[in-house]
C-alpha cells in the first residue's frame, strides 16, 4: 500500500549519543587514531542515524547531513572553493584539507590561518565560512555524498540526499581580496550543481533536498530575482526537488517560491505557525507540502492531537501533497533521550530528543495515512504528558512572580553615565594604557575534570573539592601574574560550562547526563533545561572571587553569564513569553552582582555571547527583541556604584546593525571577538562613535596556532584605526578552556608583549609606567 503522506527529518545528529565523533576526530588530530579508524566511526555513525529513521517509520533516510566538523564547509570542499593558503593542488579535496580549513592545524597538512566562523542564522551552531574571491572556480571536488549514498543504497535505504542550495551558499561566504557581487558567481556555480544532479539521477534518486534557508530572510530585490533565473537554469529533469526552508516564515518571498521550477516545499511551522495561512493560498496543487510541525530547535514533547488536528485541516485542502517533517535539521537537539536515565519520571515525560521526534514525525504521518485509531495507544500517552506538564507545581513559583511585577524603573539604570563612572573607575582600578586581560575561562585539564567528575560521584568529599579547586585557583592567579597580565580572572576551574554551571545553582532548571548538541566541529554543549520559574537560592561566584581577590593585589574579574546567554544557550520553556524568562534570570543576576560588589570585587563581568545571535531573523521582530535583551542585562547589571566596572563579552557577530542597542547595553568595557575577521567587525565603529570602553580580540583562541606578537601588534594597530587608545583593552577573542596550557601561555606572552610594545609607541608614560591616557 503507497502511503499518501510522506514522513522524513532534515537532517540528523552527527556526534553520536555519547559524542563518539568529537572524541575520534579529537583523537585523529592527536594522532591516536589512524584515518581508516575515524571512517569507520563515522561509517557506523551514519548507518545507525539511517537505522533510526528507517525503524521510526520514515519514508526516507537523509543522507549528506553527516559532516566530520560542518555542512558549510563540507559544501565549500565539494565546489573546490579552497582558499589559496591552504596550497591545495589535487582534484579531490582531502579530509586533511578541511579540518586545516576549520582550524588551522590538520595532519599531513601545512598550518594555515583557519577561515572564519560565524553563527549558522540564530542558532547556538556555527558554520565556517565559505571565501570567495572574484576570479572564483568552481569544481566537483568530493564523493564523500555519493559514496554515502552507496552505503545507504547497499543497505537499501529509500534515500533522500540533501544539499546546500546555490544561494544560500552564495549568501553566506563572504568576498577575500576585493569588494565584488556574490551573484556574479552564480553562472559558474550552477554547472557545478548540475553535475551533481546528474550523479544523483545515475543513483536512482528519486526526491533531493535542496535547504535554501536564506528564503526565510529580509532579501535583497537582485537576490529574489536571482533565485528564479538559477533554479530554471537547473536541470532536475527526472529529480524532484524539495526546497527546503526553515528557521522563519517564508510569506515575503512566498511569490518567488511559487515561480520557480520545484516539485515541492517545506516549511517550518514552528517557528511561525501563521505562514501556513497565507501559503495555502496559493500554493501551487501540483507540488508537495512538506510541513516541519515537529520542531527540531526544542526538547519539549509535542502535542501529536493538536497537530494532528491541524494536519487534517490541511490535508482537506492539499490532499496526498502533504509531506510531514521535522521543522529543520535535528542537530540542534541531543541524540536520545533514552540515553537519560537519572530524570526524573514526570520531567522526561515531557521532553523528546532527536530520536524521539524521528518517532513523532512518524506516528503523525501514520495518523494522517491510516487514521488516528492507528496510534490511539501513543495519543493517549502524549496526552497525558501534555496534562501533567500545563498541571504540575514544579513550574511556578509566587515568590518570582510577584518580584517581576513589582520592577522598578531605576532597576535598568546605572546611578551617572559612563563619563562619570570611567573617572572613578580609573582612580580605583589605576590600570595602565591597553590593560590586558583574558575573558575568563582557562584550560579546564584532565586534572580539574577529574576533581569535578570525583566529587560529583562521591570520590572526594566536599571539604577536599573547595581545596582542590582553590588549589587551582591559585595556580591560574600565579601564572597570570608572571605573565604580566593586568586584570587577572579566577579561571573557572569550578564550572562546567559557562551556562550550565549557573543553571545548576538556580531554581527551575533541570540537567541531563547525555543531552549533547554540537556547538561546532568537535566542540559539544549539554544546555540545561529551563521548567519552571527561575531565581536564585543563594551565591553562586561570590566565594571563589572572593578567594582568588585575596592571593593578589591586581583586580580579579567576577565572572558571570548574562540573561540572554543563559536563555539562548538552554532548552527553554515554552509555556510563557521568552522575555518574561529572561528577565527572572537577570533579576537571579542581579542578586549576585550585588552580591560580588559587596565582596570588593571591583570589576565584574557578564558575558552576553549569544546576545546577536539571538536576534531574530526578520527585521520587523528586532525591536521587540532588542528591548527585552538590552533591558534584562541593565536589571543585572545596573545595581552596582558607578567606582565598579562591568565589563560583557561577545561571540562572533555582525554588530553593525544592532551596534546602538550594544551601547545601550552600558557596560563600561565590552570584548569582543574579531580576530579570524581581522578586525573587520570593528568598521561597525566607523559611523557610530561607541561611547565606552572597547577590546577586540586580538587572537583566535579556537585555533591552536600560536600568534606571534607581532601579528598580534598589527591587530591592535589595526582597532587604533577605529577606538582611541584611551578606551582600548587587549585580550584573546574568547575563553581558554579549550586549549592547553603551553599555548595559553605563548599567546598570552606574546600578548602582553604586544601591548607593552604599543604602550611605548603611543603613550607617555611616567617612569613607573602606569600612566594612564585620557
Amino acid at each position: 500500500m503507497t502511503k499518501a503522506h510522506l514522513a522524513h527529518i532534515l537532517g540528523f545528529p552527527r556526534i553520536g549519543p555519547h559524542r563518539e565523533l568529537k572524541k575520534a576526530i579529537e583523537a585523529y588530530w592527536r594522532g591516536e587514531m589512524t584515518r581508516a579508524e575515524l571512517e569507520r566511526i563515522g561509517q557506523e555513525l551514519q548507518q545507525s542515524n539511517w537505522k533510526i529513521q528507517k525503524d521510526a517509520g520514515l519514508d526516507f533516510v537523509t543522507v549528506g547531513d553527516f559532516s566530520w566538523y560542518d555542512h558549510v564547509l563540507d559544501t565549500s570542499a565539494m565546489l573546490g572553493v579552497i582558499p589559496e593558503r591552504f596550497e591545495h593542488t589535487d582534484k579531490n579535496v582531502d579530509l586533511n584539507t578541511i579540518f586545516c580549513m576549520a582550524r588551522g592545524q590538520a595532519p599531513q597538512v601545512k598550518e594555515a590561518a583557519a577561515c572564519e566562523m560565524t553563527k549558522w542564522f540564530n542558532t547556538n551552531y556555527h558554520y565556517i565560512v565559505p571565501e570567495f574571491t572574484e576570479d572564483q572556480t568552481f569544481a566537483l571536488s568530493t564523493d564523500t555524498l555519493f559514496n554515502a549514498i552507496d552505503q545507504a543504497h547497499t543497505l537499501g535505504y529509500r534515500v533522500k540526499p540533501v544539499l546546500l542550495g546555490p544561494l544560500s551558499f552564495l549568501w553566506l561566504g563572504k568576498t577575500k581580496n576585493s569588494e565584488f557581487n556574490k551573484l556574479s558567481l552564480l553562472d559558474k556555480l550552477l554547472p557545478v550543481y548540475n553535475e551533481i544532479f546528474d550523479k544523483l539521477r545515475k543513483r536512482n534518486i528519486d526526491w533531493v533536498q535542496i535547504d535554501e534557508p536564506i528564503l526565510v530572510l529580509d532579501l535583497p530585490k537582485e537576490w529574489q530575482t536571482a533565485y528564479v533565473s538559477a533554479y530554471q537554469n537547473l536541470n532536475f529533469s527526472n529529480l524532484h526537488c524539495l526546497l527546503t526552508t526553515y528557521f522563519g516564515s517564508v510569506t515575503d518571498n512566498l511569490a518567488i517560491i511559487n515561480k520557480l521550477p520545484v516539485h515541492g516545499l517545506h516549511v517550518d511551522v514552528c517557528s511561525d505557525p501563521h505562514q501556513l495561512t497565507e501559503i495555502m493560498k496559493s500554493f501551487p496543487k501540483d507540488k508537495v507540502l512538506s510541513l516541519g510541525v515537529i520542531n527540531g530547535r526544542n526538547i519539549w514533547r509535542a502535542d501529536l492531537q493538536t497537530i494532528l488536528t491541524e494536519l487534517q485541516n490541511v490535508k482537506k485542502t492539499i490532499a496526498d501533497k502533504l509531506w510531514i517533517a521535522s521543522s529543520c535539521s535535528l542537530l540542534h537537539v541531543p541524540v536520545d533521550l533514552d540515553q537519560e536515565t537519572q530524570l526524573d519520571a514526570e520531567l522526561k515525560s515531557w521532553l523528546a530528543f532527536a530520536k524521539q521526534k524521528v518517532q513523532e514525525v512518524a506516528l503523525l504521518s501514520q495518523g494522517l495515512n491510516q487514521g488516528e485509531n492507528s496510534i490511539s495507544e501513543a495519543l493517549s500517552k502524549n496526552q497525558a504528558a501534555m496534562k501533567s506538564r500545563h498541571s504540575s507545581k514544579r513550574i511556578h513559583d509566587v515568590a518570582v512572580g510577584k518580584r517581576l511585577e513589582k520592577i522598578a524603573t531605576d532597576y535598568s539604570h546605572r546611578k551617572n553615565h559612563y563619563e562619570k563612572r570611567a573617572q572613578k573607575q580609573r582612580e580605583r582600578l589605576n590600570l595602565p594604557a591597553l590593560p590586558t586581560t583574558t575573558i575568563g575561562s582557562f584550560p579546564q585539564t584532565q586534572e580539574i575534570r577529574k576533581i569535578r567528575h570525583d566529587f560529583k560521584t562521591g570520590k572526594i568529599d566536599n571539604n577536599t573539592y573547595l581545596k582542590l579547586i582553590k588549589d587551582q585557583i591559585a595556580n591560574v592567579i600565579r601564572k597570570q601574574e608572571a605573565l604580566g597580565l593586568d586584570v587577572l580572572v579566577h579561571g573557572e576551574s569550578e564550572r562546567n560550562d559557562m551556562v550550565e554551571y549557573f543553571g545548576e545553582l538556580m531554581n527551575g532548571f533541570a540537567f541531563t547526563q547525555n543531552a549533547w548538541v554540537q556547538s561546532y566541529g568537535s566542540r559539544c554543549v549539554k544546555p540545561p533545561i529551563i521548567f519552571g520559574d527561575v531565581s536564585r537560592p543563594k551565591p553562586m561566584t561570590v566565594e571563589w572571587s572572593k578567594y582568588a581577590q585575596s592571593l593578589t593585589t591586581h583586580h580579579v574579574k567576577g565572572m558571570l553569564t548574562g540573561p540572554v546567554t543563559i536563555l539562548s544557550w538552554s532548552f527553554v520553556r515554552d509555556d510563557q513569553p521568552v522575555s518574561t524568562t529572561a528577565l527572572q534570570i537577570a533579576f537571579a543576576l542581579r542578586d549576585e552582582v550585588e552580591d560580588l560588589e559587596k565582596a570588593g570585587i571591583g570589576i565584574i563581568q557578564i558575558d552576553e555571547p549569544a546576545f546577536r545571535e539571538a536576534l531574530p531573523l526578520r527585521h520587523k521582530d528586532w525591536q521587540q527583541y532588542l528591548d527585552w535583551a538590552v533591558h534584562s542585562f541593565r536589571v543585572a547589571s545596573s545595581v552596582v556604584q558607578d567606582q565598579t566596572q562591568i565589563h560583557t563579552h561577545m561571540c562572533y557577530s555582525e554588530f553593525n546593525d544592532v551596534i546602538d542597542s550594544i551601547a545601550a547595553l552600558d557596560a563600561d568595557v565590552i570584548t569582543i571577538e574579531s580576530s579570524r575577521s581581522q578586525m573587520e567587525l570593528l568598521k561597525a565603529f566607523e559611523k557610530f562613535a561607541y561611547p565606552n570602553e572597547i577590546g577586540p580580540g586580538v587572537y583566535d583562541i579556537h585555533s591552536p596556532s600560536i600568534p606571534t606578537y607581532e601579528e598580534m601588534i598589527m591587530q591592535l594597530e589595526k582597532a587604533l584605526q577605529y577606538i582611541p587608545i584611551s578606551r582600548l583593552w587587549v585580550n584573546p577573542d574568547c575563553g581558554l578552556k579549550t586549549r592547553n596550557w603551553p599555548e595559553v601561555e605563548q599567546s598570552l606572552k606574546n600578548m602582553v608583549n604586544a601591548a607593552k610594545l604599543l604602550r611605548k609607541k603611543y603613550v607617555q608614560a611616567t617612569s613607573d609606567s602606569t600612566a594612564h591616557v585620557e
